[in-house]
């Protein structure tokens, strides 16, 4: 069996490519692809097959799933044009006749309200109209976007526009984790939803708080307000608004998900918050 892995050059892909070996896949069994080949020197040396795909490339994605049993599309980082590249490779894959075509989506995608769950909605259906059997891993939000705060929670508190909304984010080994073990399933499930354990942004406060041992506050803005809280930060303005946006759409709960799906494919409980706060302090 040929699993191909693209944006293996990125951190998801990375961590895909990783599980795969670590569950006994053999190396010259797994394609893993990127725009920069150089990044994928240290998987070439230990036998994986590395070839270049570029989502904006038609014929870069044609050789990359040339025999391929099995594509893995890691949704893209260019948000507001990922649709169109998304196309590019279901078209390869589906010329390529592979046996499965899973693709990396967002919670609760097929209901959300907010751009970034559009656009996985829009690639979701275009998978479907494709007619390739597909598996949809719904990744929630990663609990990296959290940890990776951690400076500023404790200077200056966290802020959001989530109101009372609970989000289900997991970290992202174990989210490739779970990736890696669908991959390899006879008959994976047509669509997971990938979260951990729920909580708010009031909840992640005072977890930060009382592992930092300080007060920590929850300061919910209204999502202009947020939004130009990013921008003071340093974001552009219009990722700074997606990402209000996507706060806005955490408060009417599209950002929470069951954890039975994820605790089945990795075969555990996910890392809860209090593990993955402590592993950052």
């Amino acid at each position: 069996m040929s699993i191909v892995v693209t944006g293996a050059t990125g951190q998801l892909g990375r961590l895909v490519v990783e599980s795969l070996l670590t569950r006994g896949v053999p190396a010259e069994q797994i394609v893993a692809t990127g725009r920069d080949l150089a990044r994928l020197d240290d998987l070439a040396a230990r036998g994986v097959v590395v070839r270049r795909a570029d989502f904006d490339d038609r014929a870069s994605l044609d050789a990359a799933f040339a025999g391929a049993d099995r594509v893995l599309l890691v949704s893209g980082p260019a948000v507001g044009s990922r649709v169109p590249q998304h196309l590019n490779v279901i078209d390869a894959a589906k010329a390529a006749g592979v046996a499965l075509l899973a693709y990396t989506s967002i919670t609760n995608a097929d209901r959300g309200g907010f751009l970034i769950a559009a656009e996985h909605k829009a690639t979701e259906e275009a998978i479907v109209a494709s007619g390739l059997p597909h598996t949809f891993l719904r990744n929630g939000w990663y609990l990296e976007n959290y940890t990776g705060q951690l400076p500023v929670y404790l200077e200056h508190g966290v802020i959001g526009s989530a109101g009372d909304g609970r989000v289900s984010p997991a970290t992202r080994a174990d989210l490739a984790e779970a990736t890696a073990a669908a991959l390899l399933l006879d008959r994976p499930a047509s669509i997971y939803e990938l979260g951990g354990e729920a909580f708010s942004l009031k909840e992640l406060a005072a977890t930060v708080g009382d592992l930092a041992g300080k007060d920590v506050v929850y300061t919910d803005l209204p999502a202009e307000d947020f939004a130009k809280a990013l921008v003071g930060a340093g974001l552009p303005d219009a990722f700074a608004g997606v990402l209000a946006e996507a706060d806005v759409a955490l408060s009417r709960g599209e950002l929470y998900a069951d954890p039975a799906d994820l605790a089945g494919l990795l075969g555990r409980p996910a890392t809860t918050l209090a593990e993955a706060l402590r592993a950052a302090l």
